[in-house]
């Protein structure tokens, strides 16, 4: 099982308070307890609010999970083409863009991504409520590779979600006790029946602001909604 969305919150390293809200530690150590006896072979470790541009937890993370991992970062607007390049060989993957916490000019985002993409190969992925998605169409026209954390957020945005699917979009079947979504299984079908490479599974842990957790039933919810490509999901 390849775990697509994961943070670690280890102590040794700062973390912000975002809109008055600090999580509590959440090590290597807990992740590996949490998910024993699931099968998890590498994952993605992701860069939250709180922990802002900060890449030595993450860094330190990659390091200690070895093998089959990745990371996912934020970046700063002033960083330059040898961060990245750094942090590529580091083990990241991806940029994140957290537009549910923070403002982010959509320029300064597009320019960035696109860079990160140039010199890494790195994709860009969205933690946004979907129903923004129109709005942001004309970044996403231009960025080659892109995916949506958590199946969106909410149920408004499905059909631009399913439009971005269409294209080429890969979408994290993450967050079920975060997401706005009544019935995300019927989502993820939706979504599957577009684009059967699209879903990407992520457990979310710990969960931090969602309702509650992930839960190993989730997994069912995931294999009702995509039948005998769950290994797919999962890989």
């Amino acid at each position: 099982m390849f775990d697509a969305h994961v943070h670690i919150l280890d102590p040794k390293y700062p973390l912000d308070e975002n809109h008055g809200y600090l999580p509590e530690p959440f090590t290597i150590a807990d992740y590996r307890n949490r998910m024993s006896g699931l099968g998890v072979t590498g994952g993605a470790v992701v860069s939250a609010s709180f922990q802002g541009t900060d890449q030595h937890y993450l860094r330190a993370a990659l390091a200690e999970l070895g093998e089959g991992w990745v990371g996912v970062t934020q970046l700063s607007p002033d960083a330059t083409d040898d961060d990245i390049v750094a942090l590529d060989h580091a083990g990241v993957r991806a940029l994140r863009f957290n537009l549910r916490r923070s403002a982010i000019d959509v320029t300064t985002l597009a320019i960035q991504a696109q860079r990160a993409y140039d010199l890494a190969g790195w994709h860009a992925e969205f933690y946004v409520d979907a129903s923004l998605l129109l709005s942001l169409e004309p970044v996403f026209a231009k960025l080659p590779a892109v995916s949506i954390d958590h199946l969106g957020m909410s149920p408004e945005g499905l059909p631009y979600l399913l439009n971005l699917v269409e294209r080429g979009a890969r979408v994290k079947a993450t967050g079920f006790g975060r997401v706005e979504i009544d019935d995300v299984a019927d989502a993820m079908r939706r979504i599957h029946a577009v684009n059967p490479k699209a879903l990407m599974f992520g457990s979310d842990l710990p969960g931090t602001r969602a309702r509650r957790p992930f839960e190993a039933a989730d997994l069912e919810v995931i294999r009702d909604a995509v039948g005998d490509d769950l290994d797919a999901v999962l890989s």
